[in-house]
């Protein structure tokens, strides 16, 4: 009896500390526009997060979706977006939206009293480019 005790109140424990400390995931996702040429792989530290179209001639690559659940720090969600951009050989990522929306929904009750109750996420979408010309911080010396 007294195992089954401790061992239930390890379990209860363990189970507020995971409800406690949560989870910080970014779900990715990459679209490449049809049509764009393919580029090699670039470095994710070089490319840069832009909140407006650079006026720098460019390509666009595609698009590249992130969906944070938790809570996530900025640095976190603008890491992945830089390493999915960077997949396509892009130099940067323009935000293009970050909202909220409906993702799905929760049902609950019974068969007579059933509730439909919407489950809200963030989405961050961005449009990742390549430069057609080198850029000042980046050309070669």
């Amino acid at each position: 009896m007294k195992t089954t005790h401790h061992c239930l109140t390890a379990m209860i424990g363990a189970g507020l500390l995971a409800l406690l400390t949560g989870c910080n995931t970014i779900s990715i996702q990459s679209t490449s526009y049809l049509g764009t040429p393919n580029y090699p792989p670039t470095d994710p530290a070089t490319v840069q997060i832009l909140q407006t179209a650079p006026t720098a001639p460019n390509v666009r690559l595609g698009e590249v979706t992130a969906e944070p659940s938790g809570n996530p720090t900025k640095e976190e969600i603008q890491q992945k977006l830089q390493v999915a951009a960077a997949k396509m050989g892009a130099n940067a990522v323009v935000i293009v939206s970050d909202r909220t929306q409906i993702m799905g929904g929760v049902v609950t009750g019974g068969w007579y009293d059933r509730q439909i109750a919407a489950v809200e996420g963030r989405v961050i979408t961005a449009v990742a480019i390549r430069y057609t010309q080198p850029q000042p911080a980046q050309a070669a010396p």
